[in-house]
């Protein structure tokens, strides 16, 4: 049965929701995303204030250059010369590490270490930008451009693409085991499971299997395009969150506060990518612009429309602030800053 036809669930509130096909209900409507309730808005208003104090974009910098030199040290150029030149091609081809920052900004405010949880952070990366190569090549998106640079299959070709997007695919898992410094065994393992829920057939996979199965549908709608979304996209997002927040040492409860507030960002960040497709040139992407709507894609801004898409964006980031209002108003801040740039960020 294609995945297409397969609802998702009302709320998004367990690590087994979305993932889990037994508790999915064949009366679904659209994600009801619970409405805020009055008595936050005072701590959503200091979080807000926190976060205005907060210097982004030195942490930005500042936090991005680790990652890349972590990343730089993770995949040397050694032999096989040729698919290590591949991996690093795309690995290091900048970009704004989102997805590693959050897995920092969450070990460091449940009290971890950003040494214990870079590499988690590295890992997602690999994940990551296996996942764009992919996409990229002529079977998938057939892109030709991505991070403004040639992709991974127009510089060394097909084969040599995919064989590097696996190569950063088990990389990912193996760098986690061996490098994880600071965390207990358990906690390891439990990161890696975290990991590959999040990449498997009814993860980034079973996301992806459901985009390519509705282009070109006219049927497709709102509940449709919310499995996409949040298997494809949020659920990687969702893995680094959680992902350090374990590593961190966070209890239970902690871990699922995090992981809903990284379920909304992951919507959230896919939500705000429809917009700027239609909004903004390939120049200002860094990517091929238009390329949805070229290929007949089903997008919030189709679905929706572009003020209502950005009323939603809203409302998800909104739906972010209450998950990590109660947390040390100092060590969320980098959360709040990262859901306030996702949401109005231009590329």
């Amino acid at each position: 049965m294609s995945l297409i036809g397969s609802p998702i669930p009302n709320t998004i509130s367990s690590n087994k929701l979305m993932l889990n096909p037994s508790i999915v209900s064949s009366q679904h409507k659209p994600i009801a995303w619970p409405r805020r309730p009055p008595a936050l808005a005072a701590v959503l208003s200091q979080d807000a204030r926190t976060a205005a104090t907060f210097d982004f974009k030195r942490y930005m910098e500042e936090k991005a250059a680790q990652v890349e030199r972590a990343l730089d040290a993770s995949v040397p150029l050694r032999e096989p010369r040729l698919v290590h030149e591949a991996m690093r091609y795309s690995l290091l081809a900048g970009g704004k590490r989102v997805r590693p920052i959050l897995c920092l900004a969450a070990c460091e405010l449940v009290g971890g270490s950003e040494h214990a949880a870079m590499p988690s952070a590295c890992a997602v990366e690999m994940v990551h930008t296996m996942s764009l190569i992919l996409d990229d090549l002529p079977c998938m998106d057939n892109d030709h451009l991505r991070r403004g640079k040639p992709t991974n299959h127009k510089v060394f070709g097909e084969s040599v693409a995919i064989l590097a997007g696996d190569a950063l695919l088990s990389f990912a898992f193996e760098h986690v085991a061996a490098a994880t410094a600071g965390a207990t065994p358990d906690r390891v393992v439990w990161a890696i499971a975290e990991l590959g829920r999040s990449i498997g057939s009814e993860g980034l996979v079973g996301g992806q299997v459901a985009d390519i199965s509705s282009e070109g549908l006219a049927e497709v709608g709102l509940e449709q395009l919310e499995y996409i979304h949040v298997h494809k996209t949020a659920v990687l997002l969702e893995a680094a969150v959680v992902m350090g927040a374990i590593v961190g040492g966070a209890g239970e409860e902690a871990v699922e506060r995090l992981r809903r507030f990284a379920q909304r960002v992951g919507l959230l960040f896919q939500v705000v990518d429809d917009i700027l497709d239609v909004t903004k040139s390939s120049e200002e992407l860094g990517k091929t612009a238009g390329k949805d709507v070229e290929a007949d894609k089903t997008t919030y801004p189709k679905l929706l429309g572009l003020e209502k898409s950005r009323e939603f964006a809203e409302e998800l980031k909104r739906e972010a602030y209450e998950q990590i209002a109660g947390f040390d108003e100092a060590k969320a801040a980098p959360l709040i800053a990262l859901a306030d740039y996702i949401t109005y960020r231009n590329n």
